[in-house]
């Protein structure tokens, strides 16, 4: 029997509207309570979606089935777990077969805590619900209304705007992707070798193949071979600063100087957060980080850098993107950041919070086939291209470990290479277990590539085994996370640094670096100069977890405000 697609609540709309909004949802085998949460979606959510209901998980299914062959899309599922034939968990696991990007909910009873907590991990929960949601403007719609607009914004980035056309084993092409996707831009990437339309657009613009890869932007204009700076500024993502003088200018849009641009702005100061590339730094790229406090089902990195910048944004601190400072002068008590696009930012303090990135393997063949399938982080823009494909991850921390773990859902096999003897001292416990139970992971220690292959793109890696034999394996793509170099070039000859150019700060300063001797010692997160201060991973012996450089980044604007008191 079809289940037929019913709105929750009286009236018809329109044919247009109808197959415009899309969907929430909702199954219970109890009618009064079906009733109860549709009536209340209805109320918060019923000018945007369409609410949906189904007394039942087998006629959910089919309505979900019947939703995904119109062409609707489905934002939100909310299913109740104690429903007879199909428990909710095992109808959100079928139901993740029909729409995959729907974000899930579970509604239970207060004794079924932990079966909804395991289920977080076993159908890839979102959120579940204790019952009775009473009343709904607090228990029930905060919650739905956070995932909706994850759902709306990945949408939106998925239904694109600009439409980027070239070779897909090309850096350039690949650099334009990874930049687009890391800023949240919306756009539709068309690869010139399998998709007809994209020769098609590529002929009706006059563009030579040569001149790939190409953007066409949304009112029309084509752009060959753009610079990141130049697609920057055409979207509007580049800014310049709105005043001559600031109380605090942060470098970097990590974890850290995010979270200094949110209390930075939060508590009065006049800020401006500066980042070269695309807000989130290297935390930006993870795909799953699953032990950040209060978000039980993890959230990617992308996700917690939007978050943020909205959050810093909305509470008035500015962010000028495609940025980089190029050098830190310091007059009398003022602070001056250099900037690559010409002119600089005065500012009474500066916050260095420029993180690091993954170190460049010198290995032959890997500088060669940067781009055209070895790449440096996640590249999440790469991971459905790699469906059914043979996958490498070199690394053994968690950020190798959360790619991998990622890249599983898409790879035909995932292989980690490891230098260590184990993963257990460089990667937390619940990556590791997760890893285990991925039967495409293979994990391979005291293993390392040592070159790579291919005819302009990336066919073969030479692996070293344990027992030193080397031997060339076939392979699809190859994702690199080693080692940590800082981004403190700039700072040479101002900043105190250690030997491997991490910021020191605090206690360890050299003594014949410190100018106020006589008055009072640096303050924890305090440079060699005076009102410059240091926060995240670029910070000599600082802990790499992106819950460390949220709390410094925080922590150094309240150093900032005592500096500033007593300046």
């Amino acid at each position: 029997m079809t289940a037929s697609v019913k709105e929750a609540g009286p009236g018809e709309r329109a044919e247009s509207d109808r197959r415009r909004r899309a969907a929430i949802v909702t199954v219970d085998d109890e009618p009064a309570v079906l009733a109860a949460i549709a009536r209340d979606l209805r109320r918060n959510f019923g000018d945007r979606y369409r609410v949906l209901r189904a007394g039942g998980g087998e006629e959910a299914l089919e309505m979900l089935r019947e939703l995904r062959t119109r062409g609707d899309q489905v934002a939100l599922l909310i299913a109740d777990q104690r429903m007879p034939g199909l428990a909710g968990t095992e109808y959100l696991v079928q139901a993740r077969q029909i729409v995959p990007d729907a974000k899930r909910v579970l509604l239970t009873a207060y004794a079924d805590t932990e079966a909804a907590i395991s289920a977080i991990n076993e159908v890839n929960l979102d959120y579940y619900l204790l019952k009775p949601w009473d009343p709904p403007e607090e228990e029930l719609y905060p919650v739905l209304e956070d995932l909706l607009a994850v759902w709306e914004a990945g949408a939106a980035l998925e239904a694109g705007g600009v439409r980027v056309i070239g070779h897909r084993f090309s850096r350039e092409t690949h650099e334009l992707r990874d930049f687009l996707a890391r800023n949240r831009v919306p756009a539709r990437w068309l690869d010139i070798e399998r998709d007809g339309e994209a020769r098609e657009l590529v002929a009706v613009a006059g563009v030579a193949p040569d001149r790939l890869p190409v953007a066409l932007l949304e009112d029309g204009s084509v752009l060959e071979r753009p610079s990141t700076l130049e697609i920057a500024e055409r979207l509007g993502i580049a800014a310049r600063p709105a005043l001559d003088h600031y109380d605090l200018v942060i470098v970097g849009g990590g974890p850290a100087g995010l979270a200094a641009a949110v209390y930075g702005a939060s508590e009065g100061l006049r800020t401006v957060m500066v980042e070269r590339e695309a807000a989130g730094g290297q935390a930006g790229q993870s795909s799953r980080i699953e032990n950040y406090l209060g978000f039980p089902r993890g959230l990617s990195g992308s996700e917690l850098a939007a978050r943020a910048t909205t959050q810093a944004r909305r509470l008035g601190a500015e962010l000028l993107s495609v940025q980089e400072a190029t050098a830190l002068e310091v007059e009398g008590s003022g602070r001056f950041v250099r900037l690559s696009g010409g002119g600089s930012l005065s500012a009474n303090c500066v916050l260095v919070a420029s993180g690091v990135s993954y170190r460049q393997l010198d290995s032959p063949g890997f500088e060669r086939l940067t781009g055209a399938g070895i790449y440096y982080g996640a590249a999440m823009t790469e991971a459905r291209a790699c469906k059914q494909q043979r996958v490498v991850v070199i690394g053994g921390a968690n950020s190798a470990g959360q790619a991998a773990v990622h890249f599983s859902a898409f790879a035909a096999e995932v292989i980690m290479l490891v230098r260590g003897e184990s993963l257990t001292s460089s990667m937390s416990t619940y990556l590791i277990e997760q890893i285990a139970k991925l039967p495409n992971i293979e994990v391979r220690t005291r293993s390392q590539a040592v070159a790579a292959d291919g005819d302009g793109r990336l066919r073969e890696l030479t692996i070293r085994g344990p027992d030193g034999t080397e031997t060339a394996e076939p392979v699809d793509a190859c994702f690199v996370f080693i080692g940590a170099a800082p981004h403190t070039d700039w700072l040479e000859g101002v900043v105190a640094r250690d030997e491997r150019g991490f910021i020191l700060a605090g206690p360890d300063v050299p003594d014949e670096r410190w100018p106020l001797k006589r008055d009072r010692d640096p303050y924890v997160l305090e440079t060699s100069v005076p009102g410059v201060f240091v926060a995240g991973d670029v910070r000599a012996r600082s802990v790499k977890r992106v819950a460390s450089a949220v709390g410094e980044g925080s922590m150094a604007v309240t150093l900032i405000h005592e500096y500033l008191a007593t300046a």
